[in-house]
């Protein structure tokens, strides 16, 4: 809602609206090669013991081919600002079949986390998997211990489902995981009555 200009008959209006994207999507590719090789190096505390993004040229094109697969759609979240890499957001085990589903992993790159940013990014892919690719589901695994990562859940209008145990493996150790989930149906809707497990 526009703010009022003291003693101005008319409404201010913001140049700059809350409307306009923070992000933009673009799918994977050679040209960011350096820039997500350098974020990643600078995030792997932030990483460290729930995600390993790749962090070698060889590591960064074996992640290129899995992205272009044909069970996977990857993109990464850059800001519409500057063109920074922010994170990224993978629907993984896509089934086109009924029920037709995906499987969201997500992380943002340290200098932009906890902005909202990677928030922004994954509305935006929610969106492209339910209008553009059809998908009646989106799960989510996340770690007990990952309390950020539940509560972007949560504010995205994902409902918890309970835990799998030893379901992911990071690095080195299988790892619990509690299952999240996110049906079309439920997409933008008065969340009071999800089911917590």
């Amino acid at each position: 809602m526009p703010t009022p200009v003291p003693h101005a008959s008319a409404a201010y209006v913001d140049p700059l609206p809350d409307t306009i994207p923070r992000v933009r999507l673009e799918r994977p590719g050679t040209r960011h090669e350096r820039e997500f090789l350098a974020a990643a190096l600078r995030s792997r505390a932030l990483h460290r013991g729930f995600v390993t993004a790749p962090a070698t040229a060889a590591e960064y094109h074996d992640y290129l081919g899995r992205a272009r697969g044909g069970a996977r759609e990857s993109f990464f979240v850059v800001t519409t600002a500057t063109g920074e890499l922010a994170g990224v957001v993978d629907v993984n085990d896509i089934v086109r079949d009924a029920p037709s589903s995906g499987r969201i992993g997500y992380y943002a790159f340290a200098q932009f986390a906890g902005r909202g940013l990677l928030r922004e990014g994954l509305q935006l892919v929610v969106e492209r998997a339910f209008r553009d690719l059809g998908l009646q589901r989106l799960d989510a695994h996340v770690q007990p211990g990952n309390r950020r990562s539940i509560v972007l859940l949560e504010r995205l209008g994902f409902c918890r489902e309970g835990t799998a145990r030893g379901v992911l493996k990071i690095g080195t150790r299988w790892r619990d995981h509690e299952r999240w989930r996110l049906l079309v149906d439920d997409w933008g809707a008065d969340h009071a009555d999800c089911v917590r497990a």
